[in-house]
């Protein structure tokens, strides 16, 4: 995923109401931009860090910029747009890159399975599926907690994940396939574990859908001004 047209580069004054960010530009205009993150965004929100903004020319928007990406003091970036997530995940299924779903031949978004009552980020047909149709599922989740080189999710508490986790082992104990990804938006981050000390219930739903059979990985993202991509599988500790 590329950013076109270029993002605007400033400092971070500070984060606040969850949804806002005040940024001073380059040329030293400061701008209030719309931030895509619900959440704690723990170490990635300090003020005086770089940033990086999308500029919108729709009349209609209350904020014209958005903070698309930070980058920590040591330099490492992170993807503050959580909605990027599912995108970066969508081009990499197009692009066949990673060797775990390097057989998809269609894909579709926000899909509620006929047998459940949540809607899940991905609806994905094989090659290799014996019977036309078949269809399995995906959810993804964004991380940027990092402490160290490793990464947690989530950084707050989450009653729809935990809630999504519940359906995936649903699903799967009835015999369909089913996924939980966790892309990695922070470039620091060398392995990803779910945060226990944070949501002990999301973490022990995550439990219950790996013993159903749900798959479970994580993939890192290349990311730097100009673009993120989603490129290689991460080492998951459960």
């Amino acid at each position: 995923m590329k950013f076109s047209p270029s993002l605007l580069r400033g400092t971070l004054i500070k984060r606040y109401k969850r949804f806002f960010a005040d940024v001073e530009l380059e040329d030293g205009t400061i701008v209030t931009a719309h931030c895509p993150n619900t959440g704690a965004m723990s170490g990635c929100a300090e003020p005086g860090y770089t940033v990086f903004l999308s500029e919108s020319t729709n009349p209609k928007r209350k904020l014209k910029y958005t903070w698309e990406l930070a980058q920590t003091f040591d330099g490492h970036f992170i993807g503050i747009n959580t909605h990027n997530s599912n995108k970066l995940v969508a081009e990499a299924l197009d692009n066949k890159v990673l060797k775990e779903f390097s057989d998809i031949t269609r894909w579709k978004a926000e899909v509620t399975p006929p047998t459940a009552n949540s809607r899940f980020d991905f609806a994905l047909e094989r090659e290799n599926a014996q019977h036309q149709g078949i269809i399995e599922y995906m959810e993804v989740k964004s991380v940027t907690l990092a402490e160290n080189s490793k990464g947690f999710f989530p950084d707050a508490v989450t009653q729809r994940g935990a809630k999504h986790c519940l359906e995936l082992a649903r699903l799967a104990e009835s015999g369909i396939k089913t996924s939980l990804l966790f892309c990695v938006q922070h470039t620091a981050i060398e392995s990803v574990q779910v945060a226990e000390y944070i949501d002990p219930t999301y973490a022990e739903s995550v439990k219950k859908a790996a013993d159903a059979g749900v798959s479970l990985l994580a993939a890192s993202c290349i990311i730097d001004e100009q673009k993120i991509l989603l490129n290689q599988t991460l080492p998951l500790i459960l």
